[in-house]
Protein backbone atom coordinates (compact mmCIF):
# COMPACT_ATOMS: atom_id res chain seq x y z
CA UNK A 1 0.00 0.00 0.00
CA UNK A 2 2.87 2.37 0.82
CA UNK A 3 4.84 1.60 -2.33
CA UNK A 4 1.81 2.12 -4.58
CA UNK A 5 0.62 5.25 -2.78
CA UNK A 6 -2.77 3.73 -2.00
CA UNK A 7 -3.43 5.25 1.42
CA UNK A 8 -6.00 8.04 0.85
CA UNK A 9 -4.63 11.48 1.73
CA UNK A 10 -8.08 12.70 2.81
CA UNK A 11 -8.55 9.83 5.28
CA UNK A 12 -5.16 9.21 6.86
CA UNK A 13 -6.94 7.45 9.73
CA UNK A 14 -7.49 4.39 7.49
CA UNK A 15 -3.80 3.46 7.70
CA UNK A 16 -3.79 3.34 11.50
CA UNK A 17 -7.16 1.57 11.57
CA UNK A 18 -5.83 -1.20 9.31
CA UNK A 19 -2.66 -1.47 11.40
CA UNK A 20 -4.71 -1.76 14.61
CA UNK A 21 -7.22 -4.23 13.14
CA UNK A 22 -5.24 -7.23 11.88
CA UNK A 23 -6.84 -8.76 8.84
CA UNK A 24 -6.00 -12.34 9.83
CA UNK A 25 -8.07 -11.99 13.03
CA UNK A 26 -11.16 -11.83 10.81
CA UNK A 27 -10.23 -14.60 8.36
CA UNK A 28 -11.84 -18.04 8.70
CA UNK A 29 -9.71 -21.14 9.10
CA UNK A 30 -10.53 -22.15 5.51
CA UNK A 31 -10.04 -19.92 2.49
CA UNK A 32 -10.60 -20.74 -1.17
CA UNK A 33 -8.10 -20.25 -3.98
CA UNK A 34 -8.70 -20.45 -7.75
CA UNK A 35 -6.40 -23.03 -9.38
CA UNK A 36 -7.32 -22.14 -12.95
CA UNK A 37 -10.24 -24.57 -13.09
CA UNK A 38 -12.07 -24.46 -9.78
CA UNK A 39 -11.86 -23.09 -6.24
CA UNK A 40 -9.78 -25.29 -3.95
CA UNK A 41 -9.79 -25.15 -0.15
CA UNK A 42 -6.81 -23.64 1.62
CA UNK A 43 -6.75 -24.52 5.32
CA UNK A 44 -4.80 -22.70 8.01
CA UNK A 45 -4.24 -25.91 9.95
CA UNK A 46 -2.58 -27.82 7.12
CA UNK A 47 -0.85 -25.00 5.22
CA UNK A 48 -0.46 -21.96 7.48
CA UNK A 49 2.09 -20.18 5.26
CA UNK A 50 -0.05 -20.29 2.13
CA UNK A 51 -3.12 -19.37 4.20
CA UNK A 52 -1.32 -16.33 5.58
CA UNK A 53 -0.09 -15.37 2.10
CA UNK A 54 -3.69 -15.51 0.88
CA UNK A 55 -4.91 -13.29 3.73
CA UNK A 56 -2.10 -10.78 3.17
CA UNK A 57 -1.93 -10.80 -0.61
CA UNK A 58 -1.34 -7.81 -2.84
CA UNK A 59 -3.35 -4.61 -2.25
CA UNK A 60 -5.70 -5.48 -5.11
CA UNK A 61 -6.28 -9.10 -4.04
CA UNK A 62 -9.35 -10.32 -2.15
CA UNK A 63 -9.32 -13.51 -0.09
CA UNK A 64 -12.32 -15.72 -0.86
CA UNK A 65 -13.93 -16.91 2.38
CA UNK A 66 -17.08 -18.68 1.14
CA UNK A 67 -18.07 -20.65 -1.95
CA UNK A 68 -21.73 -21.22 -2.88
CA UNK A 69 -22.65 -23.36 -5.89
CA UNK A 70 -19.06 -23.19 -7.11
CA UNK A 71 -18.79 -19.39 -7.05
CA UNK A 72 -17.47 -16.94 -4.43
CA UNK A 73 -20.21 -15.60 -2.17
CA UNK A 74 -18.16 -13.83 0.51
CA UNK A 75 -14.60 -12.55 0.86
CA UNK A 76 -12.13 -10.42 2.71
CA UNK A 77 -12.16 -7.56 0.23
CA UNK A 78 -8.89 -6.26 -1.18
CA UNK A 79 -7.36 -3.63 1.12
CA UNK A 80 -7.02 -0.97 -1.57
CA UNK A 81 -10.77 -0.98 -2.28
CA UNK A 82 -11.71 -1.18 1.40
CA UNK A 83 -9.79 1.99 2.27
CA UNK A 84 -10.95 3.73 -0.93
CA UNK A 85 -14.58 3.14 0.03
CA UNK A 86 -13.93 4.22 3.62
CA UNK A 87 -12.39 7.41 2.22
CA UNK A 88 -15.47 7.96 0.05
CA UNK A 89 -17.69 7.52 3.11
CA UNK A 90 -16.12 10.60 4.78
CA UNK A 91 -16.63 8.97 8.17
CA UNK A 92 -16.15 10.99 11.35
CA UNK A 93 -16.03 10.00 15.04
CA UNK A 94 -19.50 9.76 16.52
CA UNK A 95 -21.27 9.01 13.25
CA UNK A 96 -24.02 6.40 13.36
CA UNK A 97 -23.19 3.83 10.64
CA UNK A 98 -25.20 1.15 8.86
CA UNK A 99 -23.18 -1.49 7.02
CA UNK A 100 -24.87 -3.84 4.56
CA UNK A 101 -22.96 -7.11 4.28
CA UNK A 102 -20.98 -8.01 7.41
CA UNK A 103 -18.94 -10.75 5.72
CA UNK A 104 -16.09 -11.62 8.06
CA UNK A 105 -16.59 -8.54 10.25
CA UNK A 106 -13.31 -6.83 9.28
CA UNK A 107 -14.93 -3.83 7.61
CA UNK A 108 -17.28 -3.34 10.59
CA UNK A 109 -14.21 -3.35 12.85
CA UNK A 110 -12.56 -0.62 10.73
CA UNK A 111 -15.77 1.41 10.80
CA UNK A 112 -15.94 1.10 14.59
CA UNK A 113 -12.29 2.14 14.94
CA UNK A 114 -13.27 5.47 13.41
CA UNK A 115 -16.90 6.01 14.47
CA UNK A 116 -16.58 4.68 18.01
CA UNK A 117 -18.00 1.89 20.15
CA UNK A 118 -21.70 1.21 19.76
CA UNK A 119 -21.96 3.37 16.62
CA UNK A 120 -21.97 0.62 13.95
CA UNK A 121 -24.65 -1.91 13.07
CA UNK A 122 -23.88 -4.45 10.35
CA UNK A 123 -26.57 -6.42 8.52
CA UNK A 124 -25.75 -9.85 7.05
CA UNK A 125 -28.22 -12.00 5.12
CA UNK A 126 -26.33 -15.25 5.84
CA UNK A 127 -27.13 -16.40 9.39
CA UNK A 128 -23.90 -18.34 9.81
CA UNK A 129 -21.74 -15.53 8.47
CA UNK A 130 -23.51 -13.13 10.84
CA UNK A 131 -22.80 -15.39 13.80
CA UNK A 132 -19.13 -15.80 12.87
CA UNK A 133 -18.66 -12.08 12.23
CA UNK A 134 -20.08 -11.26 15.66
CA UNK A 135 -17.77 -13.82 17.29
CA UNK A 136 -14.72 -12.29 15.62
CA UNK A 137 -15.75 -8.75 16.51
CA UNK A 138 -16.29 -9.74 20.13
CA UNK A 139 -12.94 -11.56 20.24
CA UNK A 140 -11.25 -8.41 18.94
CA UNK A 141 -12.97 -6.31 21.59
CA UNK A 142 -14.92 -4.38 18.96
CA UNK A 143 -18.33 -3.09 20.03
CA UNK A 144 -20.30 -3.38 16.77
CA UNK A 145 -23.75 -4.92 16.40
CA UNK A 146 -24.39 -7.65 13.80
CA UNK A 147 -27.93 -8.40 12.67
CA UNK A 148 -28.99 -11.39 10.54
CA UNK A 149 -31.34 -9.83 7.97
CA UNK A 150 -31.63 -8.90 4.29
CA UNK A 151 -29.64 -5.73 3.68
CA UNK A 152 -32.06 -4.62 0.97
CA UNK A 153 -34.37 -3.45 3.75
CA UNK A 154 -31.64 -1.66 5.69
CA UNK A 155 -32.17 -1.78 9.44
CA UNK A 156 -35.00 0.58 10.54
CA UNK A 157 -34.53 0.14 14.32
CA UNK A 158 -31.21 1.97 14.18
CA UNK A 159 -32.23 4.77 11.82
CA UNK A 160 -31.52 7.51 11.04
CA UNK A 161 -27.90 6.90 10.09
CA UNK A 162 -25.19 9.41 9.30
CA UNK A 163 -23.45 6.98 6.97
CA UNK A 164 -24.53 3.88 5.05
CA UNK A 165 -22.06 1.59 3.29
CA UNK A 166 -22.65 -1.58 1.30
CA UNK A 167 -20.00 -4.23 0.76
CA UNK A 168 -21.83 -5.90 -2.12
CA UNK A 169 -22.92 -4.62 -5.51
CA UNK A 170 -26.47 -3.55 -6.33
CA UNK A 171 -28.00 -2.82 -9.72
CA UNK A 172 -30.18 -0.16 -8.12
CA UNK A 173 -29.92 1.47 -4.71
CA UNK A 174 -32.69 0.27 -2.37
CA UNK A 175 -34.87 3.23 -1.48
CA UNK A 176 -34.87 2.05 2.14
CA UNK A 177 -31.21 3.06 2.38
CA UNK A 178 -32.11 6.63 1.43
CA UNK A 179 -35.09 6.71 3.80
CA UNK A 180 -32.91 5.56 6.71
CA UNK A 181 -30.14 8.11 6.12
CA UNK A 182 -30.37 11.58 7.67
CA UNK A 183 -30.46 14.66 5.41
CA UNK A 184 -26.91 15.40 4.35
CA UNK A 185 -25.87 11.84 5.16
CA UNK A 186 -23.74 9.79 2.81
CA UNK A 187 -24.31 6.41 1.12
CA UNK A 188 -21.42 4.52 -0.46
CA UNK A 189 -22.16 1.41 -2.49
CA UNK A 190 -20.73 -0.66 -5.31
CA UNK A 191 -22.89 -0.41 -8.40
CA UNK A 192 -23.44 -3.25 -10.84
CA UNK A 193 -20.37 -4.95 -12.25
CA UNK A 194 -18.17 -1.84 -12.22
CA UNK A 195 -17.42 0.96 -9.81
CA UNK A 196 -18.74 2.43 -6.58
CA UNK A 197 -20.62 5.65 -5.95
CA UNK A 198 -21.01 8.05 -3.03
CA UNK A 199 -24.45 9.66 -2.69
CA UNK A 200 -25.50 12.56 -0.47
CA UNK A 201 -29.11 12.52 0.75
CA UNK A 202 -31.05 15.71 0.02
CA UNK A 203 -32.46 17.86 2.82
CA UNK A 204 -36.00 16.68 2.00
CA UNK A 205 -34.89 13.02 1.76
CA UNK A 206 -36.57 12.73 -1.64
CA UNK A 207 -33.35 12.06 -3.54
CA UNK A 208 -29.70 11.10 -3.19
CA UNK A 209 -27.11 12.35 -5.65
CA UNK A 210 -23.38 11.82 -6.01
CA UNK A 211 -20.36 10.91 -8.07
CA UNK A 212 -18.66 7.71 -9.13
CA UNK A 213 -15.65 7.18 -6.87
CA UNK A 214 -13.66 4.35 -8.44
CA UNK A 215 -13.63 1.25 -10.60
CA UNK A 216 -13.70 -2.26 -9.17
CA UNK A 217 -15.74 -5.45 -9.39
CA UNK A 218 -17.82 -6.57 -6.40
CA UNK A 219 -19.91 -9.60 -5.53
CA UNK A 220 -23.61 -9.03 -6.22
CA UNK A 221 -26.41 -9.04 -3.68
CA UNK A 222 -27.67 -12.48 -2.69
CA UNK A 223 -30.56 -13.50 -4.91
CA UNK A 224 -29.20 -11.74 -8.00
CA UNK A 225 -29.78 -14.10 -10.94
CA UNK A 226 -26.45 -15.66 -11.93
CA UNK A 227 -24.91 -14.28 -15.10
CA UNK A 228 -24.91 -16.61 -18.08
CA UNK A 229 -21.52 -17.84 -19.12
CA UNK A 230 -19.90 -17.12 -22.48
CA UNK A 231 -20.00 -20.81 -23.61
CA UNK A 232 -23.70 -21.03 -22.75
CA UNK A 233 -24.60 -17.96 -24.82
CA UNK A 234 -22.15 -18.70 -27.65
CA UNK A 235 -23.23 -22.27 -28.22
CA UNK A 236 -21.49 -24.33 -30.87
CA UNK A 237 -22.98 -23.11 -34.12
CA UNK A 238 -21.21 -21.03 -36.75
CA UNK A 239 -21.19 -17.25 -36.67
CA UNK A 240 -24.04 -15.50 -38.47
CA UNK A 241 -21.88 -12.55 -39.45
CA UNK A 242 -18.18 -11.89 -40.05
CA UNK A 243 -16.64 -8.52 -40.88
CA UNK A 244 -13.51 -6.43 -40.35
CA UNK A 245 -13.44 -4.46 -37.11
CA UNK A 246 -11.38 -1.37 -37.82
CA UNK A 247 -10.33 -0.49 -34.28
CA UNK A 248 -7.39 -1.17 -32.02
CA UNK A 249 -8.74 -3.62 -29.43
CA UNK A 250 -6.24 -2.73 -26.71
CA UNK A 251 -8.44 -0.07 -25.03
CA UNK A 252 -11.04 -2.75 -24.34
CA UNK A 253 -8.46 -4.44 -22.16
CA UNK A 254 -6.66 -1.49 -20.63
CA UNK A 255 -8.87 1.60 -20.52
CA UNK A 256 -11.13 1.68 -17.46
CA UNK A 257 -12.86 4.84 -18.66
CA UNK A 258 -13.93 3.26 -21.96
CA UNK A 259 -15.14 0.15 -20.17
CA UNK A 260 -17.22 2.26 -17.81
CA UNK A 261 -18.83 4.12 -20.74
CA UNK A 262 -19.67 0.82 -22.41
CA UNK A 263 -21.20 -0.36 -19.13
CA UNK A 264 -23.44 2.73 -19.15
CA UNK A 265 -24.47 2.51 -22.80
CA UNK A 266 -24.86 -1.28 -22.94
CA UNK A 267 -25.85 -2.29 -19.39
CA UNK A 268 -26.77 -5.87 -20.23
CA UNK A 269 -23.61 -6.59 -22.23
CA UNK A 270 -20.64 -8.34 -20.65
CA UNK A 271 -17.13 -7.88 -22.03
CA UNK A 272 -14.06 -9.96 -21.25
CA UNK A 273 -10.62 -9.90 -22.81
CA UNK A 274 -7.52 -12.02 -23.22
CA UNK A 275 -4.16 -11.99 -24.94
CA UNK A 276 -2.42 -14.30 -27.37
CA UNK A 277 0.64 -13.96 -29.62
CA UNK A 278 -1.25 -11.75 -32.09
CA UNK A 279 -2.72 -9.37 -29.53
CA UNK A 280 -5.99 -8.72 -27.68
CA UNK A 281 -9.07 -10.88 -28.11
CA UNK A 282 -12.51 -9.84 -26.84
CA UNK A 283 -15.58 -11.89 -25.95
CA UNK A 284 -18.95 -10.12 -25.72
CA UNK A 285 -22.40 -11.47 -24.87
CA UNK A 286 -25.76 -10.22 -23.60
CA UNK A 287 -26.48 -13.10 -21.24
CA UNK A 288 -29.34 -14.32 -23.42
CA UNK A 289 -28.64 -15.32 -27.00
CA UNK A 290 -26.37 -12.78 -28.70
CA UNK A 291 -22.61 -12.81 -28.81
CA UNK A 292 -19.59 -11.41 -30.60
CA UNK A 293 -15.90 -12.22 -30.73
CA UNK A 294 -13.32 -9.60 -31.69
CA UNK A 295 -10.03 -11.20 -32.73
CA UNK A 296 -6.68 -9.60 -33.49
CA UNK A 297 -5.06 -11.24 -36.53
CA UNK A 298 -1.37 -11.76 -37.23
CA UNK A 299 -1.26 -8.62 -39.43
CA UNK A 300 -2.57 -6.48 -36.57
CA UNK A 301 -6.04 -6.05 -38.05
CA UNK A 302 -9.15 -7.16 -36.14
CA UNK A 303 -12.18 -9.13 -37.24
CA UNK A 304 -15.63 -9.44 -35.64
CA UNK A 305 -17.65 -12.66 -35.54
CA UNK A 306 -21.26 -12.28 -34.37
CA UNK A 307 -24.25 -14.48 -33.65
CA UNK A 308 -27.76 -14.28 -32.23
CA UNK A 309 -30.56 -11.75 -32.80
CA UNK A 310 -28.38 -8.74 -31.88
CA UNK A 311 -25.17 -7.57 -33.52
CA UNK A 312 -23.19 -6.70 -30.40
CA UNK A 313 -20.03 -5.60 -32.20
CA UNK A 314 -22.19 -3.16 -34.18
CA UNK A 315 -23.79 -1.88 -30.96
CA UNK A 316 -20.40 -1.42 -29.37
CA UNK A 317 -19.14 1.06 -31.95
CA UNK A 318 -21.58 3.99 -31.39
CA UNK A 319 -20.92 3.88 -27.64
CA UNK A 320 -17.17 3.79 -28.30
CA UNK A 321 -17.54 6.74 -30.70
CA UNK A 322 -19.43 8.72 -28.04
CA UNK A 323 -16.57 8.15 -25.63
CA UNK A 324 -14.01 9.25 -28.21
CA UNK A 325 -16.03 12.38 -28.92
CA UNK A 326 -16.80 13.40 -25.33
CA UNK A 327 -13.65 12.02 -23.64
CA UNK A 328 -15.22 11.53 -20.19
CA UNK A 329 -13.41 9.73 -17.42
CA UNK A 330 -15.34 7.47 -15.06
CA UNK A 331 -15.08 10.28 -12.48
CA UNK A 332 -17.20 12.50 -14.75
CA UNK A 333 -20.21 10.26 -14.05
CA UNK A 334 -22.64 10.34 -11.19
CA UNK A 335 -25.92 8.84 -10.04
CA UNK A 336 -29.28 10.21 -8.95
CA UNK A 337 -31.65 8.07 -6.89
CA UNK A 338 -35.30 9.11 -6.50
CA UNK A 339 -38.32 7.15 -5.23
CA UNK A 340 -39.51 6.21 -8.73
CA UNK A 341 -36.41 6.72 -10.90
CA UNK A 342 -32.70 6.08 -10.82
CA UNK A 343 -30.25 7.18 -13.48
CA UNK A 344 -26.59 7.75 -14.23
CA UNK A 345 -25.52 11.11 -15.66
CA UNK A 346 -22.37 12.62 -17.10
CA UNK A 347 -20.78 15.84 -15.78
CA UNK A 348 -23.99 17.49 -14.58
CA UNK A 349 -26.94 15.83 -12.78
CA UNK A 350 -29.47 18.25 -14.29
CA UNK A 351 -28.26 19.21 -17.76
CA UNK A 352 -25.90 16.36 -18.60
CA UNK A 353 -26.81 13.27 -20.64
CA UNK A 354 -28.41 10.54 -18.56
CA UNK A 355 -29.09 6.83 -18.74
CA UNK A 356 -31.77 5.06 -16.66
CA UNK A 357 -30.48 2.29 -14.45
CA UNK A 358 -31.57 -1.09 -15.62
CA UNK A 359 -32.20 -4.21 -13.56
CA UNK A 360 -32.02 -7.52 -15.37
CA UNK A 361 -33.01 -5.97 -18.69
CA UNK A 362 -35.61 -3.44 -17.52
CA UNK A 363 -35.45 0.15 -16.34
CA UNK A 364 -35.03 0.54 -12.59
CA UNK A 365 -37.99 2.04 -10.76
Amino acid sequence: MDQLGLWPARSLWTRQAVADTPRHAFAPERLWRWDGHTYQPLDRGTDPDRWAAEVYGRPYDAAVTQITDGAPSSSLSCPSIVVDMLDSLMLEPGHRVLELGAGTGWNAALLTWRAGAGRVVSVEVDDELARQAKERLDAAGTDAAVVAADGAGGWPPGAPYDRVISTYAVDQVPWSWVEQTRPGGRIVTPWGRLGHVALTVADDRRSAVGWVQGLAAFMPARGTPPASSWPHVRGTGPADDERPFARDLRPLKDDAHLLFVLRIHLPDVQISTGMDDEGVNVWIHDGVASWATLTTLADGEAVAYQGGPRRLADELEPAWDWWLSEQPTLYDFGMTVEPEHQFVWCRDPVSGPRWPLRVHGRAAV
